[in-house]
């Protein structure tokens, strides 16, 4: 099902798109992100306390301590600042944890999406901030023997910036990279703060609504929100237009 638009929709429509930069936990994987994040609450807080709708409002797409201090803060834990950190090693623990357990995979539309998207010849670029995106994408099978992290000309997952999402520094390095102008480039996210730092960077924004939150995605900016990236019309893109296929 396709997500609703708002009722007001942006008058001045974005010059024509030639490039894709896309975001890597809930857009490209299921990665078990979350459920590290969540089951490495245990002595702070209650895990169950960490929800899917908490997780995507204060934590998905930021910087690993940033993320960290951020559920702790919204979970009310004291000292959070300090606290911080120790939450941070411990998530990232359980989450190598995971991937080594084999609990990574990708989505299937999100594969043909980006297939979709190379055969129009258009650049594109992977933007995660956690630094085990590659990792992941390097296990992902893609096309003739490649992985799925081979499909991007540009790969800036898990660089030392000054600031996180919903920073745009990521988004533009990335643009930059692809020697694309910002305001040519579409960005795919499925978390408030991507949404927010592609709209400052000048970026068109695609919430990709996995978890059920297009109203969040819609709330921070998006440009046009999916439940699929199946949804998005391949030859509108190639006119430079991000457009829903017909219904």
């Amino acid at each position: 099902m396709v997500a609703s638009e708002p009722t007001e929709l942006r008058s001045n429509p974005p010059p024509a798109l030639s490039a894709g930069i896309f975001d890597v936990d809930g857009v490209l994987l299921a990665s078990p992100h979350e459920r590290a994040w969540r089951e490495a609450l245990r002595g702070f807080a209650d895990p169950e306390h960490f929800t899917t709708t908490m997780y995507q409002a204060h934590v998905a797409g930021k910087p690993r301590l940033s993320g960290a201090l951020a559920a702790l803060e919204a979970l009310g834990v004291p000292d959070a600042g300090r606290q911080a950190i120790v939450y941070a090693e411990r998530k990232q623990k359980r989450l190598e944890e995971l991937i080594d357990g084999g609990t990574v995979a990708a989505f299937p539309d999100a594969l043909r999406f980006v297939k979709a998207v190379g055969a129009l010849g258009w650049p594109m670029a992977v933007a995660s901030s956690s630094r085990n995106a590659n990792q992941m994408m390097k296990a992902i099978p893609f096309d003739a023997g490649q992985s799925l992290l081979d499909a991007f000309s540009v790969n800036v997952c898990g660089r030392d910036l000054p600031e996180g999402k919903p920073n745009s520094a990521i988004f533009l390095l990335a643009a930059r990279e692809l020697r694309i102008e910002p305001a040519q480039c579409f960005v795919a996210e499925d978390a408030p703060a991507g949404i927010e730092a592609a709209r400052a960077g000048g970026m068109t924004a695609l919430g990709v609504a996995r978890r059920g939150d297009a109203a969040l995605l819609w709330a921070a900016g998006a440009d046009r929100v999916v439940t699929s990236l199946d949804e998005i019309a391949i030859d509108e893109l190639l006119n430079g237009r991000l457009r829903l296929r017909p219904n």
